[in-house]
């Protein structure tokens, strides 16, 4: 087991510069749907937060929940990073999406990206970024990485890389410096376009450090303790508001409104109950964006 993901995590550092577009298309039922009158279906973006495929297995149940209660087809759109998806909704090439908190505030703050809900985990709608080690390292907080291989998630995330880099700021040092380069002078840090890729990195000594959502983590904890019990805890942020469901500036107000419904809805009744509970989510819920104002001040301070 500890080979396969050494194996897939390799492949996914080697072809981190080529940026692929990857869409998988499903989940659509055989009548036309009735929110809109030209497209042939509703379509949704899934930022990874996980990887693809892992993110496909946990929205699967879900999306076609969604497509059911709209009475037409929902396509499922996916790429590798969060600016892919950001650009997604900036275009208007999707009706919602998935995204984590960091794509959020950048995608409103540079061409209106609206939120829709939220969910709430455990009674809460926040999430913490942790940082993880090896469990046998002997690493006490952040401060103890320096010169260190890290990992990043993505370079729009919150918890994998704003907050770990506005950790730095406040002690006056950038990533560039504090982790320094390794081999062929290349810096001591990367992206593993994923929060699970990150746990992975360090459950496999690939990396020193990382930063991961609490979300995320946690939910592994769950479904896959192997991987999580070779790492450890080192540092957890303050909290953020959690990873919303978002819908593009022009949406169709109809669209907009059918889909806040039935994701505030999703709770009440069997049906939804069930699939909420397997991703480990108590509901969706609406939010303010005022949760979002610490993320804002930390990225407009280290600007």
């Amino acid at each position: 087991m500890r080979n396969i993901y050494l194996i897939i995590f390799i492949i996914v550092i080697v072809t981190s510069g080529c940026i692929e577009k990857h869409e998988i298309v499903d989940l659509s039922l055989v009548q036309e749907p009735d929110i809109r009158e030209n497209d042939p279906a509703v379509i949704v973006a899934i930022a990874p937060v996980v990887s693809q495929k892992e993110s496909y297995v946990y929205y699967e149940d879900m999306i076609q929940y969604i497509s059911r209660k709209l009475g037409g087809p929902v396509r499922i759109v996916q790429r590798r990073t969060y600016l892919e998806i950001n650009d997604l909704i900036r275009n208007n090439e999707i009706d919602f999406a998935f995204v984590s908190s960091g794509p959020y505030i950048e995608g409103n703050s540079k061409f209106g990206m609206k939120l829709l809900v939220v969910p709430e985990v455990d009674g809460k709608t926040t999430y913490n970024s942790y940082i993880i080690v090896p469990r046998n390292s002997s690493y006490t907080n952040l401060l103890d990485l320096r010169g260190r291989r890290f990992a990043f998630s993505d370079p729009l995330s919150n918890s994998g890389k704003l907050y770990p880099a506005y950790r730095l700021f406040l002690i006056n040092e950038t990533p560039e410096f504090f982790f320094g380069r390794g081999e062929k002078g290349r810096y001591n840090y990367f992206y593993t376009y994923s929060h699970d890729n990150s746990v992975i990195a360090i459950a496999e000594k690939l990396a020193d450090g990382a930063a991961v959502d609490s979300l995320t983590y946690d939910y592994m904890k769950n479904t896959k303790p192997e991987i999580v019990s070779k790492t450890r805890i080192i540092e957890v942020s303050p909290p953020f508001g959690n990873p919303p469901v978002v819908v593009p500036k022009d949406i169709n107000p109809f669209l907009e409104k059918r889909l806040k419904d039935i994701f505030l809805n999703m709770d009440k009744d069997e049906e939804g109950r069930k699939i909420l509970s397997r991703i480990m989510i108590d509901r969706f819920v609406n939010i303010n964006d005022n949760a979002y104002d610490t993320i804002r001040g930390m990225r407009e301070e280290i600007k």
